[in-house]
């Protein structure tokens, strides 16, 4: 059997007594960090053999876990924080010991995205988790338009070194909704701050960012009644009819207008149909 369990974010209370016990009887722990865990394992009083399992050796090591696991071992799969193969390494060893139909059992426990949900108190029975947007900022630009046109609250991991370029790309690209930024969810300095992008955009200028951060961003608003689709209809009427293509209206009209761009095509369709 390969156990995927879930370590504390921060507080080592947050830990569940089903966890404990199964990493007290696994034949094998691996981990993100051997380092981070051993002590993990120490406080416990764990003493279990520990390899590592990380995003370099992940594909080289899941054929051996593999082996072990047909020869009847039991193993259990940690990350530093949180639940293993969400944004953290795992979900390849996962993905195989699926395909090679053998055992597997996910226990529940600690997650920062949900943990930082909550703590924005947006009210929705709805959100997208999307995790760390990708570095170079050509690509988070893009990720960023691609996800314009949800309307329910978006979750994201963020390092304290690239929260401030985030934010402005943020702002860029979803407007100045409301924002909620947590950081160092359970620990000692745990600290929430919520308002418009622009208004945390300013605070961390002033305040260098600390620690491991979870950002909720609000939903972008659809295009409804209450927003006037005559309105929109009506302003990509004029765009095209003084010769733009049908494409560069939409364009035009969804940055001018800041919204969601396969909405503001939907409605332009209409125009000559």
């Amino acid at each position: 059997m390969l156990y995927v369990c879930p370590t504390p974010i921060g507080n080592l209370e947050d830990i569940t007594l089903r966890v404990l016990r199964i990493l007290q009887e696994v034949d094998l722990v691996v981990a993100e960090d051997t380092r981070h865990t051993g002590q993990l394992l120490h406080h416990f009083e764990i003493h279990r053999p520990l390899e590592s399992l990380h995003e370099h050796n992940e594909k080289e090591k899941t054929s051996r876990i593999l082996g072990l696991l047909r020869d009847g071992k039991q193993v259990a799969l940690v990350s530093d924080a949180g639940m293993p193969g969400i944004s953290d390494p795992g979900s390849f060893l996962i993905q195989e010991v699926i395909e090679a139909d053998l055992p597997l059992e996910v226990l529940p426990g600690a997650n920062a995205a949900l943990v930082g949900f909550l703590q924005s108190g947006f009210a929705s029975s709805q959100f997208t988790f999307y995790g760390f947007l990708p570095r170079r900022r050509k690509d988070r630009l893009q990720s960023l338009e691609e996800l314009k046109g949800i309307v329910y609250p978006i979750i994201f991991y963020e390092a304290p070194h690239r929260l401030c370029d985030m934010l402005k790309d943020l702002h860029e690209v979803l407007g100045d909704r409301q924002i909620s930024v947590s950081r160092e969810l359970t620990k000692r300095f745990e600290e929430t701050r919520r308002g418009k992008v622009t208004e945390l955009m300013a605070h961390f200028d002033q305040e260098r960012p600390r620690g491991e951060f979870v950002v909720t961003v609000a939903g972008g608003d659809p295009i409804s009644e209450e927003k006037s689709e005559d309105d929109i209809l009506h302003l990509l009427e004029q765009l095209m009819s003084s010769g733009l293509s049908r494409r560069s209206a939409v364009a035009q009209v969804s940055e001018k207008h800041r919204l969601p761009k396969n909405q503001v095509y939907e409605l332009a369709l209409r125009i000559n149909s």
